[in-house]
């Protein structure tokens, strides 16, 4: 398995801030490259089941500025910090 992302570079972000190009959320592609080949695996998974809700719905409208990507940093964060112990 490579480590190359799914990445088609048509990045626009729908509603739910899944790119409409790669079926990834925004904090999929922020934390790219700092997941494992596993991890890298099952958001793979993750995009090929998103695919079919994400081509039915709208078209993605919003890019990804540098504003989404620090706000899908801080989200990713968020998660990692409340998926550690206490």
């Amino acid at each position: 398995m490579s480590d190359a992302s799914p990445c088609i570079a048509c990045c626009k972000l729908n509603s739910a801030k899944v790119c409409t190009g790669c079926y990834r959320h925004i904090t999929e592609i922020v934390g790219w490259n700092r997941l494992s080949e596993p991890e890298q695996a099952q958001v793979r998974l993750l995009c090929l089941q998103r695919k079919p809700d994400v081509d039915a719905g709208p078209p993605g409208d919003i890019p990804i500025t540098q504003a989404e990507w620090q706000a899908g940093k801080a989200l990713l964060l968020k998660q990692k910090l409340s998926n550690q112990p206490q």
